[in-house]
Protein backbone atom coordinates (compact mmCIF):
# COMPACT_ATOMS: atom_id res chain seq x y z
CA UNK A 1 0.00 0.00 0.00
CA UNK A 2 1.35 3.59 -0.68
CA UNK A 3 0.10 6.55 1.11
CA UNK A 4 -0.72 9.07 -1.66
CA UNK A 5 -2.41 12.16 -0.04
CA UNK A 6 -2.19 13.38 3.64
CA UNK A 7 -5.01 11.99 6.39
CA UNK A 8 -5.23 11.61 9.80
CA UNK A 9 -7.39 9.72 12.65
CA UNK A 10 -8.48 9.83 15.70
CA UNK A 11 -8.56 12.38 18.66
CA UNK A 12 -6.50 13.77 21.45
CA UNK A 13 -8.76 12.74 24.33
CA UNK A 14 -7.47 10.64 27.25
CA UNK A 15 -7.04 6.82 25.85
CA UNK A 16 -7.08 7.70 22.51
CA UNK A 17 -4.45 8.87 20.27
CA UNK A 18 -4.17 10.94 16.68
CA UNK A 19 -2.61 9.21 13.81
CA UNK A 20 -1.29 11.69 11.09
CA UNK A 21 0.12 10.22 7.76
CA UNK A 22 1.56 12.03 4.45
CA UNK A 23 3.61 10.77 1.67
CA UNK A 24 7.27 11.71 1.20
CA UNK A 25 9.24 11.20 -1.32
CA UNK A 26 11.34 8.34 0.28
CA UNK A 27 11.82 6.54 2.95
CA UNK A 28 9.84 5.75 6.43
CA UNK A 29 9.79 8.57 9.40
CA UNK A 30 7.55 7.24 11.87
CA UNK A 31 7.38 9.80 14.93
CA UNK A 32 6.00 8.94 18.12
CA UNK A 33 5.28 11.24 20.81
CA UNK A 34 3.42 9.14 24.18
CA UNK A 35 2.37 10.65 27.45
CA UNK A 36 3.19 7.22 28.57
CA UNK A 37 6.34 6.32 26.05
CA UNK A 38 8.17 6.33 29.53
CA UNK A 39 6.21 2.84 30.40
CA UNK A 40 4.92 1.58 27.35
CA UNK A 41 7.30 3.22 24.53
CA UNK A 42 8.99 -0.47 23.45
CA UNK A 43 5.15 -2.25 23.30
CA UNK A 44 3.70 1.10 21.11
CA UNK A 45 6.68 0.78 18.70
CA UNK A 46 5.90 -2.98 18.45
CA UNK A 47 2.29 -2.40 17.72
CA UNK A 48 3.16 0.65 15.58
CA UNK A 49 5.66 -1.17 13.42
CA UNK A 50 3.45 -4.31 13.17
CA UNK A 51 0.70 -2.65 11.99
CA UNK A 52 2.81 -0.50 9.42
CA UNK A 53 4.33 -3.88 8.01
CA UNK A 54 1.03 -5.70 7.82
CA UNK A 55 0.39 -2.87 5.41
CA UNK A 56 3.45 -3.06 3.48
CA UNK A 57 4.40 0.59 4.02
CA UNK A 58 7.58 1.14 3.65
CA UNK A 59 7.53 4.82 2.26
CA UNK A 60 5.79 7.70 3.94
CA UNK A 61 5.42 10.30 7.22
CA UNK A 62 3.71 8.82 10.19
CA UNK A 63 3.41 10.93 13.20
CA UNK A 64 1.56 9.58 16.16
CA UNK A 65 0.48 11.60 19.02
CA UNK A 66 -0.99 8.91 21.99
CA UNK A 67 -2.53 9.74 25.04
CA UNK A 68 -2.33 6.33 26.97
CA UNK A 69 -4.36 4.15 23.94
CA UNK A 70 -4.72 0.78 24.66
CA UNK A 71 -2.73 -1.39 21.48
CA UNK A 72 -6.35 -2.19 19.64
CA UNK A 73 -7.02 1.25 19.71
CA UNK A 74 -3.36 1.95 18.03
CA UNK A 75 -4.01 -0.48 15.76
CA UNK A 76 -7.07 0.60 14.21
CA UNK A 77 -6.19 4.20 14.37
CA UNK A 78 -3.40 3.28 12.16
CA UNK A 79 -5.20 1.32 10.12
CA UNK A 80 -7.97 4.33 9.20
CA UNK A 81 -5.19 6.73 8.66
CA UNK A 82 -3.66 4.49 6.27
CA UNK A 83 -6.67 3.51 4.75
CA UNK A 84 -7.92 7.21 4.25
CA UNK A 85 -4.26 8.08 2.95
CA UNK A 86 -3.90 5.75 0.69
CA UNK A 87 -7.43 6.95 -1.16
CA UNK A 88 -7.64 3.07 -2.50
CA UNK A 89 -11.05 1.31 -3.10
CA UNK A 90 -10.74 -2.04 -3.13
CA UNK A 91 -10.21 -2.56 0.55
CA UNK A 92 -9.27 -6.36 1.97
CA UNK A 93 -11.73 -5.87 4.70
CA UNK A 94 -10.72 -9.83 6.08
CA UNK A 95 -7.24 -9.01 6.45
CA UNK A 96 -7.92 -6.00 9.07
Amino acid sequence: MKIVQAAMAGTLESSDLMVKVSPVESGLDVVIHSEVYKQFGDRITEVVNETLAAFNIEQGQIIIDDKGALDCVIRARIQAALLRGSAREDIAWEKL
